[in-house]
């Protein structure tokens, strides 16, 4: 069996990230590409260390099970299929869903510590960072985390300043550099997702 192109994709929380991926995935068969998020492998909230105010940070890298993401992707790279349930965030009522990820040409995984783990890092075959300006990251951060994770604004702008920016500061922004591509996103990343979705569709 031939092993599976991986795409790697991170950037600041707010960045555009799974705007962009589900851009990549549109044209493509569901056979064709499988998208594994770190989204779906968070610790749960209880066992999240807290800062010194007693707020779950859910921006360091050891809040995510590293060792059960790299495991499910290898267990992908080896054709095999992999469920695991869904993180639901900030909503105790929710049934979280079982999700089914299966293998395909081309892999896309993406998350803030996707650079940032080195065993997973080593692993790419190409790597993509997505830029924009702070005011624009807080202002979709914030849309986001109300909109679909139930948190007020306060709790929001709390953790964008004390959690997040320290959090890109060091476990993201360095990474930059090793980037092979990198999309600005500051105001749309049309030219930039083209380039990519050409390429991905020379690989399926």
């Amino acid at each position: 069996m031939k092993r599976p192109f991986l795409i790697g994709i991170t950037g600041g929380s707010g960045s555009g990230k799974t705007t962009f991926i589900r851009g990549l995935r549109e044209g493509l068969q569901e056979d064709q590409v499988c998208y594994l998020s770190m989204d779906d492998y968070y610790v749960p909230r209880e066992k999240q260390k807290k800062d010194a105010q007693g707020i779950h940070n859910f921006d360091r890298p050891s809040s995510i099970y590293r060792r059960e993401f790299v495991r499910d992707l290898e267990l992908l790279c080896q054709g095999k299929t992999v469920h695991r349930k869904e993180y639901v965030f900030n909503n105790e009522l929710a049934d979280p869903q079982t999700l089914t990820f299966k293998p395909a040409p081309v892999i896309i995984v993406e998350g803030l510590f996707v650079f940032h783990y080195k065993e997973l890092r080593k692993m790419l075959d190409l790597r993509i960072f997505l830029h924009a300006k702070d005011n624009l990251k807080v202002v979709r951060r914030i849309k986001r985390d109300q909109l679909e994770r139930n948190y007020p604004l306060e709790d929001v702008l709390y953790r964008y300043e004390h959690h997040v920016l320290p959090s890109y500061e060091k476990y993201v922004e360095p990474y930059r550099e090793k980037a092979d591509i990198i999309v600005n996103n500051n105001t749309d990343f049309n030219m930039g997702l083209k380039v990519v979705r050409a390429f991905v569709e020379t690989m399926v």
